[in-house]
């Protein structure tokens, strides 16, 4: 009788010390694998930011593409070379009728630059 009152003496201590013990184990490694886990995100998300263009940086690609300069492009849409590059830099937006010409000059199609447009401001 006495050993097993011993028995369960030892059995309850090792209860109490040991169950704690395991739940700050698993407290402690779940904090670890979340941590890791926001490190991970906040490096793919920055890298999805550096991915990201603007209109500005997407136009100027576009007219580098194409080998033109900033004034070649001013002279063809008749404005300044200040705006081109204005409208690069994202001080301003060209105006409807501008982007239209910078379209047909560059070559492309205005909705591709709107999808790519809409889709950066939707996930910033």
């Amino acid at each position: 009788m006495q050993a097993l009152t011993s028995f369960m003496m030892i059995t309850n201590t090792i209860y109490v010390i040991l169950v704690p013990l395991l739940v700050i184990t698993i407290l402690v490694l779940g904090i670890m694998a979340l941590i890791r886990y926001n490190r991970a995100f906040l490096a793919n998300q920055k890298k999805d930011e550096k991915l990201k263009k603007s209109l500005g940086e997407i136009l100027k690609d576009y007219r580098l593409k194409a080998g033109m300069s900033q004034e070649y492009v001013a002279h063809e849409l008749g404005v300044s070379r200040q705006a081109i590059s204005k409208w690069e830099r994202g001080v301003s937006d060209p105006s409807t009728t501008n982007l239209l010409s910078l379209a047909n000059l560059y070559g492309f199609k205005v909705d591709e630059i709107l999808k790519q447009i809409v889709q950066h401001k939707n996930i910033s």
